[in-house]
């Protein structure tokens, strides 16, 4: 089942609501029905503007934080993305409309598989999926125009930064995992690194280490 126009009308409207209002990424989130990334029994709260549970004790995120991240990595169409925390593929769904390239990482096996067939399905093929340990990057790729991170760490981890290429923008939630944590816009510069504060977010933790399943 997709959704229908009226949900579709409903959903934007409560992004623009939380001040998602970037023609782009509206137009991103448009295209990426979230129903598809919703399993289970909260298939039928996937419109709704709130986090929900995946497989392998993870979660999809709420479409207005999807929203808020996305607009303010504000993605280039010849950009090269890495996302770290692929969850249900819902935010590298949207990422590979906006980007010539995703590369997305998550250290549950289950979920990268569960992805690959779904972006296969949808026919979005610019994006590569690997099961590993995103808090360190891909060195062989980088550098990255955008960096997404879409799990909490303390402090912003060196290898990603150290991928960022000069003029990229790197988005992701800092803090303590069990209190509220900021959302953090990281802009490397001739100069070096600026930061900014967008909001305040909660995420599940960003863990080292390639998960056992």
């Amino acid at each position: 089942m997709s959704w229908d126009a009226e949900q579709k009308m409903q959903f934007l409207f409560a992004l623009r609501s939380k001040g998602v209002t970037d023609a782009r990424t509206l137009g991103a989130m448009e295209k990426v029905d979230r129903g598809l990334f919703v399993k289970g029994h909260f298939a039928d709260r996937a419109y709704d503007d709130m986090p929900l549970p995946i497989s392998s004790g993870q979660t999809i995120s709420q479409p207005s934080v999807v929203g808020l991240m996305t607009q303010a990595l504000n993605v280039q169409p010849r950009d090269k993305v890495l996302e770290v925390g692929t969850g249900s593929g819902y935010q590298a769904a949207i990422l590979s409309h906006l980007a010539r390239r995703v590369y997305t990482v998550d250290r549950h096996r289950r979920l990268t598989r569960e992805c690959e067939k779904l972006f296969d399905d949808l026919d979005l093929h610019n994006i590569t999926i690997l099961t590993g340990d995103g808090s360190f990057g891909l060195p062989e790729q980088a550098p990255f125009d955008r960096i997404i991170v879409t799990a909490a760490a303390e402090d912003p981890p060196g290898p990603l930064l150290a991928q960022l290429r000069e003029g990229g923008i790197m988005v992701l939630p800092v803090g303590q995992s069990d209190a509220v944590q900021s959302l953090i816009k990281v802009t490397r510069t001739a100069q070096g690194l600026e930061y900014q504060e967008l909001c305040p977010v909660r995420f599940v933790p960003l863990i080292e280490g390639r998960a056992p399943d």
